[in-house]
Formats: C-alpha cells, sequence, structure tokens
C-alpha cells in the first residue's frame, strides 16, 4: 500500500491563463468521478482518495504548479500538519533535549521552519485533520513520547520560548532604538557585557538598528535570543552575513546557551559550522513545498554524511540519487600558466577613514578565483573595482574582457513580473533553448520558478535567479559576492560545481567572495586572501594557490580543518585538541588527509 499526496502550489498555478488542463486531462474524470474539480477559491482540488498517481495532470499544466507523490503507506499515521488541501504537509516531530544543541539539516521548503514554528507554540500541530484537534487531541497524540509534555506545556502556556528568526533585517521595521537598549530590555541572564564581546559588538551596539550592517544585525538578533531566559532556544541561520570568524563565535555562544542545561535547535546551511556546533542532528528529507519528513536523531557526523550520502541507513530510506563527494587533496597550481584575462596594478581606494590597498595580481583563463577575509575589509569594493562598478583612486585595471557583476545584496529587478520574463531578457531568447538552460539552470532548480513572481522569491530562490541570471550573460569574466548566501546546504555544493565546470568548459573566469569555506574549497583554483583591521583598513594579497593561501587565511583565525574520511569534507578541528595543536605546529592548517583521531 502506497499514500499517496496531491499538492498543488498555488503560486505557480494560475486558472486565470489555464482552462483547468489538469481537469480536463485526468483519465479518473472522464469516469464521471470527480477526482480533479475547481475549487471554491478558483483553485483546482485533486481528491487524494482516487487519484491513481497516473502523472497526466503533472506533465500537462503549463505552470508545474502539480506535484504527485508516493509515500510508504506507514507515514500517513505519523502526518504531524498539513497547510490545507492539497498543500506541504510536515511528518514526525523532532524531541528536544536538555544540554543539547540539535541540527535541523535539509533543503529549502521542506519543512525546518514549520518545525520551529510548531516546537516554538507559534504553530499548532493539526495533525492532518479537518477539523483542527483541540490541544488535548494532540497531547493524546503524543501519549508516550517525550513530546508529551512539551505540548502539554505549550497548552497552558508554561514553555518560555527564545527564537532568533531567519529575516534578521526585520528587526529594524520592529525597533527604531539602538541595539544597546534592545538588549537591556531582553536581557533576563545579565549576560548583555559578555554577549557584546564574544559577539564583536562594541561597535554598533549604541548604533540604531537601522543603520547596522548584516552581519551586525545578524549577531545583534543573536544576542538579543541568548539574553533571554527561556527552556528552548531556536537559532534559524545564525551563519547568514557574518565571515569565518563572526561564525565561530556566534557558535560558541549558542553552545555556551546549551550548556546550562537548555535544548537548543538550530537551522544552519554552512555543513562546517553545523558539524562545529552541534552534537546531533535531524535530516529533513522530502520534496520542497510538498511534503517533508523528519529522520530520526543521529550524531552530528553520522548525520551530515548520511545527508551527503543522500541515504538513511537506520531507516533504509534514499533521498536522493547521488551522493555529494569532495576532492582530498588540495589540487596543486598549473606549472604553465594560462593567458591572463584581467590583470592589475597596486590599487588603492578610500571611503571616509577606510583605506583599502591592493597588491598586483590577475585573473587567468580557465579560473576560480576565490576571495576569503574578516567582514568589513573592502573585499566587495575590490570586486565592484574590477567590475568597473567603482574606480580605483590610484592604480590600473588593464582588461578588454567583458565582466558580468552579481552584487552582494539583491533586490528584485524592475520591469520584470516573472522569473522566465527576466532570464529570457538576459538571453535574448527562450532561455529553455540555449545550451546553459541544462547546465545552469536545471541543476539549480531554477525551471520550477519559471513562472514565480520574482517579487514573491525566497532569499534562496532570489539567490539562486541571480547566479543564474549573471552566468546567463555573454561575458569573459563573472564577479560573483557571496552567491552562497540564503541557499540551503545542497544546492550550495551543486552551486559551487557549477560554476567550476561552468567555467572551465567555456574556457571563462570567475571570481568568488564567499564566507562558506566549503564552498570556497570546492571551487577555487586560486585564492586572494584579504587582512587588516575591519572598517579601518584592509589589504588583499596578490593570489595564491589554494592551499597556500587557505593555510595563510587559517592560520590569522588561529583555526585547523581536517577531512572527514568517509565524504572527504572538510571539519572544524576542536581548539586545543590533539589533532589541532598538531596541524598548527606543522602548519597544516587546512587539507590535512590522515587518520582521524577517534572522535
Amino acid at each position: 500500500m502506497v499514500h499517496r499526496i496531491a499538492v498543488i502550489d498555488k503560486e505557480l498555478c494560475n486558472p486565470k491563463k489555464c482552462p483547468y488542463i489538469c481537469v480536463n486531462v485526468c483519465p479518473i474524470n472522464r469516469m464521471r468521478k470527480e477526482t480533479v474539480k475547481k475549487g471554491e477559491d478558483g483553485f483546482p482540488v485533486i481528491s487524494e482518495i482516487l487519484c491513481t498517481g497516473c502523472g497526466i495532470c503533472v506533465k500537462r499544466c503549463p505552470f508545474k504548479a502539480i506535484s504527485i507523490v508516493n509515500l510508504a503507506e506507514e507515514l500517513s499515521e505519523e502526518k504531524i500538519h498539513q497547510y490545507g488541501p492539497n498543500s506541504y504537509r510536515l511528518y514526525r516531530l523532532p524531541a528536544p533535549r536538555e544540554k543539547t544543541v540539535i541540527g535541523l539539516l535539509g533543503r529549502n521548503g521542506v519543512g525546518k521552519s514549520t518545525v520551529i514554528n510548531i516546537l516554538s507554540g507559534l504553530l499548532k500541530p493539526n495533525l492532518g485533520r479537518i477539523p483542527e484537534p483541540s490541544w488535548d487531541e494532540v497531547i493524546e497524540y503524543f501519549k508516550g513520547t517525550a513530546l508529551k509534555e512539551h505540548f502539554e506545556k505549550i497548552a497552558s502556556d508554561e514553555l518560555r520560548v527564545s527564537v532568533k528568526p531567519q529575516a534578521v533585517y526585520n528587526l529594524a521595521n520592529v525597533w527604531s532604538g539602538d541595539g544597546l537598549t534592545l538588549l537591556h530590555m531582553m536581557d533576563q541572564r545579565n549576560m548583555i557585557k559578555e554577549l557584546i564581546s564574544k559577539l564583536n559588538l562594541e561597535n554598533a551596539i549604541n548604533r540604531p538598528v537601522s543603520q547596522l550592517s548584516g552581519g551586525e544585525l545578524q549577531r545583534l538578533s543573536i544576542a538579543v535570543a541568548a539574553a533571554k531566559d527561556a527552556d528552548i532556544y531556536f537559532f534559524d541561520e545564525p551563519s547568514s552575513y557574518n565571515d569565518v570568524y563572526q561564525r565561530l563565535a556566534v557558535a560558541e555562544v549558542i553552545m555556551d546557551v546549551a550548556k546550562t542545561g537548555k535544548c537548543v535547535f538550530v537551522v544552519e546551511h554552512d555543513l562546517t559550522i553545523l558539524d562545529y556546533l552541534c552534537d546531533q542532528v535531524h535530516i529533513i528529507y522530502g520534496e520542497p513545498g510538498v511534503y517533508g519528513v523528519v529522520s530520526s536523531i543521529m550524531s552530528t557526523r553520522a548525520g551530515i554524511n548520511a545527508f551527503l550520502d543522500g541515504y538513511l541507513p537506520e531507516e533504509n530510506v534514499r533521498f536522493r540519487d547521488k551522493k555529494i563527494n569532495f576532492d582530498v587533496y588540495a589540487p596543486k597550481e598549473d606549472k604553465i600558466d594560462t593567458v591572463p584575462l584581467l590583470e592589475y596594478s597596486e590599487l588603492e581606494k578610500s571611503y571616509g577613514s577606510f583605506r583599502l590597498k591592493v597588491a598586483q595580481g590577475n585573473l587567468r583563463l580557465g579560473e576560480v578565483v576565490g576571495v576569503v577575509g574578516a567582514n568589513a575589509l573592502g573585499k566587495t569594493t575590490f570586486l565592484k573595482m574590477l567590475a568597473g562598478v567603482e574606480k580605483p583612486e590610484s592604480g590600473k585595471i588593464s582588461s578588454l574582457s567583458k565582466i558580468s557583476y552579481k552584487p552582494q545584496y539583491l533586490s528584485p529587478p524592475k520591469g520584470f513580473q516573472y522569473v522566465k520574463e527576466l532570464l529570457d531578457h538576459v538571453c535574448g531568447k527562450d532561455v529553455t533553448a540555449v545550451p546553459e538552460f541544462n547546465e545552469i539552470i536545471v541543476p539549480l532548480h531554477v525551471d520550477k520558478l519559471f513562472e514565480k513572481e520574482i517579487s514573491k522569491l525566497s532569499g534562496g530562490e532570489l539567490q539562486k535567479v541571480a547566479v543564474a541570471a549573471a552566468l546567463l550573460q555573454n561575458a569573459d569574466i563573472y564577479a560573483l559576492d557571496e552567491p552562497s548566501a540564503f541557499i540551503d546546504a545542497e544546492d550550495r555544493v551543486e552551486l559551487a560545481k557549477i560554476i567550476q565546470r561552468y567555467i572551465r568548459l567555456k574556457s571563462r573566469t570567475a571570481i568568488v567572495v564567499d564566507h562558506d569555506v566549503q564552498l570556497i574549497d570546492i571551487i577555487s583554483d586560486r585564492m586572494i586572501i584579504f587582512s587588516g583591521e575591519p572598517s579601518v583598513s584592509g589589504f588583499a594579497g596578490k593570489p595564491s594557490n589554494k592551499e597556500d593561501g587557505m593555510n595563510s587565511f587559517l592560520k590569522t583565525l588561529q583555526i585547523t580543518y581536517r577531512r572527514d574520511l568517509s565524504t572527504g569534507r572538510p571539519r572544524i578541528n576542536k581548539p586545543g585538541s590533539k589533532l589541532d595543536r598538531q596541524q598548527k605546529e606543522e602548519g597544516r592548517y587546512y587539507y590535512l588527509t590522515r587518520l582521524e583521531e577517534k572522535e
């Protein structure tokens, strides 16, 4: 037996432009059984009981708005929430554990935010029932599990919850004062001085939140959440906007919360930080916008490796048809240099009291150059100068190449309503007719967004569309500023491999700024390291081979990485551990491939 679910994405479905093709082509409808019919709101409704799963409506829908999925019958008894008929549904829930940081790992749209909303009490689980069950019925459903007591506290309004939301930029919409005043209002643990110091907020805490950068807003939001005295804490994507050093500082603050005996849930797409931060993880797998299933709890290492394998051995479930692997050895710089497409002398640029200096360098044909460094050192300014968006005050940039630039901060482009309309314009023709459709669009799943309004895209969706639009341009050099922001872990790896493969296939060049060490590891042939004092002065070194560059960068942070033997993915060593000390003594901060010490 199978448990069949039918989902209609109402953001894609457009009854005004469609004569209800799904209703007309359904073979069961032709037998005078209403499997697909017009609903009261004008959208089609599919009966999951009568549907045979033939898939004709899925193939014929011009907007790709219909999904029909067959699941194991036993999952039908574990439905936690459904947003309505033919809507997304969630199966199973993770249980809170004291003194534990629990990671939620999965693709965007599979239900991580739904899990947070339910466990935090913002969303009452309806168990997929109509009408909605009472709290007594919900509590009875979880009888005999650790979640029974949790929902009893929610029902009686006794659960103290602290949530750090994903959209930190909304903080400026609800608070117009400075960060210190906000912290004083929320502090219930007498932690203000400690949090300000640990999160490096000294220069930001007295400024109005409307004037803070993305990273400062993120760390202030984390401080506010950590300052509350709660029973359970939720941190949704705490790494966004932060550099590597700041991400580790954030991780330490979150781990300190768990050490007080509290349960902490974390949603994070940076796998190296998730690995460093969490004690255990749940994988949430499924089809974005259609359904999500919460796996059993696993150790962090086993969980991340299972996620990369696409297979849950304890549950005998394969949720992806291919593994994600990493190169185990650092590639050596080619002995024979290829032709430089862009060369630059020593450059200088000032903004108020900030001054940027850049060492002489070049970008060569067929290579990807990764750029890393702390925030506020001038990486974006450097990229803008190379792209011609800004001019250096001294020095010269020599290039006859056309450059395509994707900025760090994105806003929906004006003059285009739908995604496909924008991409067709970039190509100058139907985007589905160009080779890049299969090389870029399909692997990034951007084709599923074609009929979505650009103004309604999520942060991750807008990022993927922006990267695709940049790569679709007929250019010689592609300058990409933080292309991984808001993109989930699986798509980040795919994005890195797409960029690298595309650059080599087309004999182009790319320069990529990003804080995700794993992405830079996959994508780069050479690296440029930024150093200096944030917001005061920045220095961009000469392009170096990846191994030397990464070792130099991590040495300044006093962080060492090792390789996981099963997957080859980079893992942060615990500070002061035997391997950490040994690698520092050898000057090998990255790309160590020896046997790991037992965990």
